[in-house]
Formats: C-alpha cells, sequence, structure tokens
C-alpha cells in the first residue's frame, strides 16, 4: 500500500505576498495628481498661510509622494503660484443696482465677506498680505484677490455719481482698500466673523464719507 506524500507545511506557501495600500487610495477617482496637489495647496495657504506652509502635509493630503511634487513644481514658490493661478472669483454677478449707494456697497461687502469665508479666498489674502513674499507669488495673489471686482466697481461709482450720492473728490481706489481692509482686519487680524450688524456699521461710515458736502445757500 503506497503512502502519500505530503507537501511542505510551511505556513507561507500559497500564499500571496500582501501589497501595500496604494498611495492614492485616498484620492477621488479619476482626480489628477496636479489638480489633486493644487487643491491641497490652497487649503495648506488658507490654514497656515504661506510662512508656514508645508510640502509633507501637502503629499499627505494629496496622497501623493513628496518627489511627485517636485517633480511638476521645482520650487515652494512655483507650486503656490500655480495653485493662485487657477482661483477665480467674479463678484461682478452679485453686484446689482440695488437703487442705492449704501444697498450696492452693502452687497460689494458681503460678496468680498463671502470670498474670504472659503479656502481659496483665505489662501488669496493670507499670501497677499505674507511677509516676507516672493515678488511673483505676491503679485498672483493680489491680482486673483481683486479679480472681478474693477469693472462692477466702476459701475456702482457712476451709478451713485448719477443719484448725487458720491463725492466728486472720492477716490475709488481708497474706498475699495477702506473697505476691503476692513473686511481683512476683521477676518485675519481679529478672528471674527462679519455679522449683518458688523457691515451694516462699515457700509454706514463708507456712506456717510462719501456724501457730497452740502453747500449752504
Amino acid at each position: 500500500m503506497g503512502c502519500s506524500v505530503s507537501g511542505p507545511t510551511d505556513d507561507k506557501q500559497g500564499k500571496q505576498p500582501r501589497r501595500s495600500a496604494r498611495r492614492d487610495a485616498g484620492r477621488p477617482r479619476g482626480q489628477s495628481i496636479v489638480d489633486a496637489v493644487l487643491d491641497q495647496t490652497i487649503a495648506e495657504l488658507a490654514a497656515h498661510g504661506l510662512e508656514a506652509l508645508s510640502i509633507d502635509r501637502i503629499a499627505r493630503a494629496a496622497t501623493v509622494n513628496k518627489t511627485s511634487i517636485y517633480r511638476r513644481f521645482a520650487t515652494k514658490d512655483a507650486l503656490v503660484v500655480a495653485a493662485l493661478s487657477r482661483v477665480h472669483d467674479d463678484i461682478s454677478a452679485a453686484l446689482v443696482d440695488t437703487g442705492s449707494l449704501r444697498g450696492d456697497l452693502r452687497v460689494m461687502v458681503e460678496s468680498v465677506s463671502a470670498l474670504l469665508g472659503t479656502p481659496a479666498g483665505l489662501a488669496l489674502a493670507r499670501t497677499a498680505m505674507a511677509t516676507p513674499v516672493d515678488v511673483e507669488v505676491g503679485a498672483i495673489a493680489r491680482a486673483q484677490l481683486g479679480a472681478g471686482a474693477a469693472q462692477p466697481m466702476q459701475a456702482l461709482i457712476a451709478r451713485a455719481q448719477a443719484r448725487g450720492q458720491w463725492r466728486d473728490n472720492a477716490d475709488p481706489v481708497v474706498v475699495l482698500a477702506m473697505v476691503v481692509g476692513a473686511l481683512l482686519h476683521r477676518r485675519l487680524l481679529e478672528g471674527a466673523t462679519t455679522s449683518p450688524q458688523w457691515i451694516d456699521a462699515v457700509v454706514d461710515l463708507a456712506v456717510a464719507a462719501l456724501a457730497p458736502a452740502h453747500r449752504s445757500s
């Protein structure tokens, strides 16, 4: 009677080697590495600012290796410029004619405040205010932050002038800087929200400052 010969009893036999998890397992299906990296760069800028930006954190959040980032963006500044260049926020659609300077200014303040409440808007603001900052990085941040506001602001001024609500020597650049500066101070320096009451107070001050002086008879 023949005896059967059993094979080796090594537990490892027949088992497939364990595969390590794919580095991109957490990335949405179909999202490219570049898209994932730039999206996470915006999130990183919003959360930590330019000075504390970490390529390690961006790589982990985008589920890629750091080498994948450096192959596409040679420097941190190049990465930041590419990310900020993708931010587009045209507030012109919201800046409708409300019938009064106060109403128009309130809509503008609300629109800019809403932008600063997004990761993209916060990233632009924090980068534009960063010191020191690369010339190109700063220029991109400031340009994107003001994108879409120039033409609506001109239309707002023209309407106010036609209504007699804008004094002749009021510089629109100064007005825009005053309003946007108040928003940046509130959100970034104070770390506070822009409540309807706060927005009303800013708009009321601007309207009072812009009102034409009444000529005595």
